[in-house]
């Protein structure tokens, strides 16, 4: 079931696809990253990290790229597509840039973050906006990471104990106990309820 109109994000994912063709590295965070892991649910927006401010550079010669002071970011808008940029030593993350960057794969030659790190990061956006659509979509990212990953919550547990996001464990609960999008899970209630039970020991 997707969240977003398929108009929009079949556009977005050309979009995503076009910056693979540009000499630059890049990091995929964000819905696309919950997609490229789980296959679920494609994304309107695109979240990527650029590891070397240098790169700024490549991407300016081929887009119209504007700074974000208040948000800590830089964007680019494609038509209805927005794209966020994140950079070390300017953007804010629950954890440090140089951790998110360590923890990386390739999918589909894409380069995406770990599922924990993900996770946290998921977990920052929807505290930030969890009264909007946004939020929403956040969550439905966030139960979709556990229903269809075996996430290592050893590591998730040592992430947030060391940059000091306990409170996120209490959060990840409240979100799973009060979770109502099942139907964007492709899960029935029965199994969920299993899920949810399994997920709430592990946690």
């Amino acid at each position: 079931m997707e969240f977003w109109n398929s108009l929009l994000t079949e556009k977005s994912w050309d979009v995503l696809k076009q910056l693979k063709t540009k000499d630059f590295r890049f990091i995929v965070i964000g819905g696309w990253a919950a997609y490229l892991w789980t296959r679920q649910h494609k994304s309107k927006d695109i979240d990527i990290i650029i590891p070397e401010i240098k790169d700024l550079k490549v991407l300016g010669n081929h887009y119209n790229l504007n700074k974000n002071d208040n948000l800590k970011k830089y964007e680019i808008k494609i038509d209805e597509i927005d794209i966020d940029i994140y950079v070390p030593y300017y953007s804010n993350f629950p954890i440090p840039m140089k951790v998110i960057v360590k923890n990386t794969t390739k999918i589909e030659s894409f380069e995406v973050v770990g599922p924990e790190i993900l996770l946290i990061l998921k977990q920052g956006a929807e505290l930030d906006r969890k009264e909007s659509i946004k939020g929403q979509k956040d969550r439905i990212d966030i139960m979709t990471l556990l229903c269809y990953l075996k996430i290592d919550f050893k590591f998730y547990n040592s992430l947030i104990e060391e940059h000091k996001l306990t409170d996120y464990r209490r959060r990840l609960k409240e979100i799973i106990m009060g979770f109502k999008e099942v139907k964007h899970l492709e899960i029935n209630l029965n199994e969920y309820s299993k899920i949810k039970k399994k997920l709430l020991e592990q946690i």
